[in-house]
């Protein structure tokens, strides 16, 4: 199978990481190239020719729907994915109206993000395979409009629990990203300069919606110590 080349436009270079390793753990995706504003995607984008863009709209410099905007009027033959915490219908339609072939809102399940890929894949594999295509194949298509009608739905809630700040959860999770080791709660909590039991109930929400993942580290003495690290390991169906 021929790989699916994608281009990640992405502000906080921590989303980006993970959603580049993300990504890259379903076949046959891969990522040939990262970049957090206008001028430099779109001049990548056409060095890379990616076949699927992920797309943010809200960077330092410069608009990822100026991005879609401009990739259009070039004739840029690349599909696009919008991946963003945009999400007043305005913004939604006129990314949808220039031809973006999803549009997932954050924060988001990484669940949601595998359908969008696997979606996007068995939409390429039938305009390959087919030169002609029949009112039920088109039909069988997870299209933007279907994807809001039967899939969003069933995903799990994206919004945060009570109690949990997406500014603390993006400190905790950016910096476990950083680190070349598991890492203690207590350890985690003391660098962060946090209370442990505040690192302790982000730390618990991270690893129920799989973002970390927890290893037991045993001594001579007493319990074991919970080591913490984000999850390289993301559990995929296959597509």
């Amino acid at each position: 199978m021929e790989p699916i080349r994608v281009f990640i436009v992405e502000d906080d270079p921590m989303v980006a990481n993970i959603n580049k390793r993300f990504t890259e753990k379903m076949a046959p995706f891969i990522v040939v190239g990262m970049s957090n504003n206008e001028n430099d995607s779109l001049q990548q984008i056409k060095e890379t020719k990616p076949d699927l863009v992920l797309l943010d709209i809200f960077l330092t410099h410069g608009n990822g729907l100026n991005i879609l905007k401009r990739i259009r009027q070039r004739k840029i033959p690349t599909d696009i994915i919008l991946v963003t915490a945009a999400k007043d219908s305005s913004t939604i339609h006129e990314a949808l109206r220039y031809g973006a072939v999803d549009y997932l809102i954050k924060p988001f399940d990484m669940e949601r993000l595998q359908q969008a890929l696997q979606s996007y894949l068995r939409l390429r594999n039938m305009m390959l395979k087919n030169s002609n295509l029949s009112q039920h194949e088109l039909d069988k298509l997870n299209t933007p409009v279907e994807l809001t009608r039967d899939i969003l739905p069933i995903t799990k809630p994206t919004a945060l629990p009570k109690g949990v700040h997406q500014l603390t959860l993006d400190q905790i999770l950016n910096f476990l990203n950083k680190q070349a080791k598991s890492l203690s709660c207590q350890s985690i909590a003391s660098e962060l300069k946090m209370s442990k039991i505040t690192v302790w109930r982000y730390l618990e929400y991270l690893l129920e919606t799989g973002m970390v993942q927890v290893e037991l580290e045993y001594g001579t003495l007493g319990r074991p110590t919970k080591l913490y690290s984000v999850n390289l390991e993301l559990p995929l169906v296959n597509p």
